[in-house]
Parts: C-alpha cells; sequence; structure tokens
C-alpha cells in the first residue's frame, strides 16, 4: 500500500473526520465528502469554524479534494466512515447517518476494495447493520469481494495537546490480509502507534467502554458532590486532600455532555438489553450525571431565596454554552437543560459564548446569546464552561457585571477562589 496506488474517501468531515483527512491529505490523494455544502465550501477556502485544524494545517494536505458531490468517490479504493452517532429523544442509538453512509459507500464499492469504520457503535453493529447494507447497496460479499474493518476514532475536541497522531490507534478487520492492510495504512499517519485487536466486535467494545467509564467515575464525583452539599463540605476540598494519596483518581463533578460520554453508553445499554441484561451501574451513572444540570440551577436558585432575591424578576448571567471549554461544540450540551431549568422559574438567562457560533445556537436551541457587555445588575452569575476567557477573568470584572450587595455566583467549573469570592460579596455555589 504506497500513496501512489491508493485513494482515500473520508465520509464525513466533523470533529473526527476532518483531522484525518487532513493527516492522510499529507501522503495520500484524499476525497473529503460531506453532505454539508456550506461546510465542504468553508474547507475548501482552508477554514474549519470546528477549530479542529488550523488554515495552514488544511492547505499543508496538498491531497486533499473537499466535496459533496458523490460522483467524486467513484474510483476511490478505501472508506473510512466518520459520521455521527447521536441517540433519540429516548436515549436509543440513532444509527440514520451510519446507514445512509453505509448506502452511499455500496453504491460505489468495487471488488478489492475496503470500508473501514470509525463511528462510535455498539459491539457487533459492523457485522449486524453495517454489512448488509454494503451488500445489498453494492451486489458484492464482504470478505468474497470487498473486506471491512473498525478503527475506534479517539479525538478529544478541542485538545491541542492529545491530537490524532498522539494517540494510539485501535485497529481491526474482517480478515487478516486487510488487517495487516490497515495496520499499515493508519501507521503511516499515527506517530503513536497502532493496537492491534482481535476482531472487530473487540474494538466496538473498547471504544465504548473508554467513555462508559469516564462516565462512571465523574457520576461517582457528582453523588458525593450532592452528598457533600447536604452534609455542608465543600467538595472541591474533599477530592483535593484526597487526592494526595499517589492512587486517588483525579475526577471533578460536572455536567456531562457533548457527543461522546453523554451518549456513548446508552449503545453498550442498548445492546446488553437486547441479549437480555439490564444494566443498573451503567445506567445509575447516567441517571446522575444526567441529572447534574437540573440539580445544579435548582441549587442556584435555592442560594437566591436565601439572599432574598426575587427570582422571577431577577437577572441571571450565563457565561459558556458549548458541551465543554475551548471548544465550540453544543452538541448535547447540558449547559441547555441548565437554561431551561431557570426558565422553569421564568428567568430568561443572559447567556454568553465567545466560541460557539450564534445561529448554530439558535437553529439547534432556539436561543439568542448576547454580547457579554449586556450582562449588567445581575443577580446572579453561572460559569457554566471554563474557557480560558473565564478562567482569566479578575474576580473585579466579575463583580462589575453584577448589582451592588449579595450576588449568587455559580461557579460550576470550581475556577475561582471560593473565599476571594465570598469577600467580592458573592454567596458562592459549586459542584
Amino acid at each position: 500500500m504506497t500513496s501512489e496506488n491508493i485513494k482515500i474517501a473520508i465520509i464525513g468531515l466533523g470533529y473526527v473526520g476532518l483531522p484525518l483527512a487532513v493527516a492522510f491529505g499529507k501522503k495520500y490523494n484524499v476525497i473529503g465528502y460531506d453532505i454539508n455544502c456550506s461546510r465542504v465550501e468553508q474547507l475548501s477556502i482552508g477554514q474549519d469554524v470546528t477549530g479542529e485544524c488550523t488554515t495552514g494545517q488544511i492547505n499543508a494536505a496538498k491531497f486533499i479534494k473537499f466535496t459533496n458531490n458523490a460522483k467524486d468517490l467513484d474510483d476511490v479504493g478505501v472508506y473510512i466512515v466518520t459520521v455521527p452517532t447521536p441517540i433519540d429523544d429516548a436515549n436509543r442509538p440513532d444509527l440514520n447517518f451510519l446507514i445512509e453512509a453505509c448506502r452511499l459507500v455500496g453504491s460505489k464499492l468495487k471488488p478489492k476494495d475496503m470500508v473501514i469504520f470509525e463511528s462510535t457503535v455498539y459491539p457487533g453493529a459492523t457485522d449486524e447493520i453495517c454489512v448488509p447494507y454494503l451488500e445489498k447497496s453494492s451486489g458484492l460479499k464482504l470478505n468474497d469481494d470487498f473486506t471491512c474493518g473498525y478503527s475506534p476514532e479517539r479525538i478529544n475536541p478541542g485538545d491541542k495537546v492529545n491530537t490524532l497522531s498522539k494517540i494510539t490507534k485501535i485497529v481491526s478487520a474482517s480478515t487478516g490480509q486487510s488487517l495487516r492492510r490497515i495496520e499499515s495504512l493508519y501507521s503511516s499517519i499515527i506517530d503513536a502507534g497502532v493496537y492491534t485487536a482481535s476482531s472487530i466486535k473487540v474494538a466496538e467494545a473498547a471504544k465504548v467502554i473508554e467513555n462508559c467509564q469516564r462516565d462512571l467515575n465523574i457520576a461517582f464525583v457528582n453523588e458525593l458532590s450532592i452528598i457533600f452539599d447536604r452534609l455542608e463540605i465543600d467538595t472541591l476540598e474533599v477530592l483535593e486532600a484526597a487526592g494526595s494519596k499517589w492512587n486517588f483518581l483525579p475526577f471533578k463533578p460536572g455536567m456531562v455532555g457533548g457527543h461522546c460520554i453523554g451518549v456513548d453508553p446508552y449503545y453498550l445499554t442498548h445492546k446488553a438489553e437486547m441479549h437480555g441484561y439490564n444494566p443498573q451501574v451503567i445506567l445509575a451513572g447516567r441517571r446522575i450525571n444526567d441529572n447534574m444540570a437540573r440539580y445544579a440551577a435548582r441549587s442556584i436558585i435555592m442560594k437566591m431565596l436565601q439572599n432574598n432575591i426575587d427570582v422571577v424578576r431577577s437577572k441571571v448571567g450565563i457565561l459558556g454554552v458549548t458541551f465543554k471549554e475551548n471548544c465550540p461544540d453544543i452538541r448535547n450540551s447540558k449547559v441547555i437543560d441548565l437554561i431551561r431549568e431557570f426558565e422553569k422559574w421564568n428567568v430568561k438567562p443572559i447567556v454568553c459564548d465567545p466560541l460557539s457560533n450564534e445561529q448554530e445556537v439558535f437553529d439547534e436551541y432556539g436561543l439568542r446569546l448576547s454580547n457579554i457587555e449586556e450582562l449588567q445588575d445581575l443577580d446572579c452569575i453561572v460559569i457554566a464552561v471554563s474557557h480560558t476567557e473565564y478562567r482569566e477573568m479578575r474576580m473585579e470584572t466579575l463583580r462589575e457585571f453584577c448589582k451592588p450587595g449579595s450576588v449568587v455566583l455559580g461557579d460550576l467549573k470550581g475556577i475561582f477562589n471560593k473565599y476571594l469570592a465570598e469577600n467580592f460579596g458573592f454567596d458562592v455555589f459549586r459542584l
């Protein structure tokens, strides 16, 4: 497998697909395909609104062609599928994007082609869902005519340290020969090396439990936060003390959203339930984490009431709406749950975020973002996302946003000194 005799198509150019396309595009002929026309237009001039790749990085990948024209996929030899795999309103896997991608790729498949899936799924999905659609659309048979592989994405949106090439890549395939091809392909762009899984199901399972494990650890400290709040103990001070032991895991409480940690556990539990097992620990963790935004909002409102603030007539400012810090991704952001809980009290928060796209936020959640200059005479200010811009704010600046007298500060990420904030007249709530 050399750069001269292979053409790769990346299906889906989001947070996962674009960095992959850019990495491969430095060595191989790459077709970056996405159904979003505006996304393709932006990438074609070197602009990435997700912030995952700079203009320089995109332009350095000299062998990429960005397109939304399916005809450009006709002479491809390797297809890598990186489309989203969300959940529906009932927390069940929504595989519609994946199925449509399989239909598209299947319509282009030729003998000796290879299809690699990176989208997060439950164990068995590649064999049970993807392969049948590929075979039906192509008229070809797996391993007789084409081969499949699975190499789960491990991208951490917004992380400029643990980037694609620095994270060990799990690879798996439907045959030994195709496994060697996939191993060679990814080894050419992954400096950290590859890990060969014994089967596609093992690779699928390995990916999905990575986020299940993190979800459960966060759920544990979230439950501790609820308990310690009732005991009138500061949770972060407890965690700092416990962290003095070498093997104490450094997790902190918080709202768990996004497209991975808040979603992937439902894929595994869905598959378990299909096999007659009702998961208890995983779903218990999900229930705790899904409720933390509402818990935080109600706790802040309680503090407002204790400070004789008329909640219905109050002005509340919320800083941050993305699902995590220093990242424009708003998918499954739990800040929205926080806002909705305030709205139940007839509070219309003033919401600011320097990174998120105003139109995207409005289209997705019907929420109008404000400029930070609109934060005036606040009764309560909530730091919901720890963007660097907010971390670097001085306490004097926060106080200038607020009314004189006692004001509630919801420091949900624990980024400010609690005792300093209290000296500035804030009644502080933090998870």
